[in-house]
């Protein structure tokens, strides 16, 4: 297995090739949801119908009530409150209600299954708090929609293979103690009938679900110190603040309340702290009102 690179190594990322990308297609990524066409389609208008959008998310019961507790979140700052879809998809507009409906999907795209729990609650946590960095490390560097988005779905590869691959669960706890090695080297080691780790997954998921690009990219290379720490890395800078945010995120859930169990700050964390230009000694009071955030998560 070739090592990972660093940045000392190369000034351009890892591709995914095209017959890997086949492959990796053919290992269960849930198909994309229906409404995310009718949107789509609807973006394309000259004179898009919220009306007729509204309809078909009212007809699924609780995505109606998701979208409408997503545009009353504190993340948007919007003064009164939405009552219906229709209002939802007007006061967010398309392109927000469009990734907000995919977050809302991603969890309902796999079936119920104990040990996803855990995940599914932590994603939400760190979504959370990565919208919430944005307006206190991130201020005009990144859209809170953007980090909330990106925090549901950076790891979303990690369902897929748990699905796909048996041996998965055990790589996943070895790449989750490691505070040595690349995150992904040991997922792709781990399976070497199969060389993929959760990124690459994670990042076709998203192209299939159309979420934006910059979005797609910071979850192919959350794990890799070059996305972070060269301007030369080929990531648009959006990409590399998304990255940032949601490790800091991730630490701060570990700080708080012991979840996430990952050992992935001791490999990125410095990295973040200087691509956000904050000082390790301005973490606890930061992490301190990370608290009160995660106690708002269900």
């Amino acid at each position: 297995m070739k090592a990972a690179m660093t940045p000392e190594d190369t000034n351009e990322l890892p591709t995914v090739d095209s017959v890997l990308e086949q492959t990796l297609m053919d290992i269960g990524i849930p198909p994309r949801p229906e409404i995310l066409d009718r949107i789509a389609a609807e973006m394309r208008r000259d004179d898009p119908n919220f009306r007729h959008l509204g309809h078909l998310v009212t007809a699924d019961v609780g995505l109606a009530a998701s979208l409408i507790k997503t545009a009353n979140s504190p993340f948007f700052g919007f003064r009164g409150k939405v009552h219906s879809p229709s209002e939802a998809l007007m006061m967010l507009g398309l392109d927000v209600a469009s990734r907000a409906i995919a977050g809302i999907s991603l969890r309902k795209a796999f079936p119920a299954d104990i040990r996803l729990e855990r995940f599914w609650h932590a994603s939400a946590q760190i979504a959370a708090l990565s919208g919430w960095l944005t307006q206190v490390v991130a201020k005009g560097k990144l859209r809170a929609d953007d980090a909330y988005t990106y925090g549901l779905f950076r790891d979303c590869g990690m369902p897929v293979m748990l699905k796909r691959f048996p041996a998965y669960q055990k790589v996943l706890a070895r790449a989750n103690d490691d505070a040595v090695h690349p995150f992904t080297q040991i997922e792709q080691e781990g399976l070497p009938e199969f060389p993929i780790d959760h990124a690459m997954v994670g990042h076709l998921l998203g192209q299939n679900w159309w979420l934006p690009e910059k979005i797609i990219l910071a979850i192919r290379h959350h794990h890799e110190l070059l996305a972070l720490d060269s301007v030369n890395s080929g990531l648009p800078d959006t990409s590399r603040y998304l990255i940032a945010i949601s490790q800091l995120a991730e630490h701060i859930l570990q700080e708080v309340t012991g979840g996430s169990h990952t050992r992935e700050w001791s490999k990125l964390g410095a990295s973040c702290l200087r691509l956000l230009n904050l000082e390790a000694d301005e973490l606890p009071s930061i992490r301190d009102l990370g608290a009160g955030v995660l106690a708002a998560v269900e």
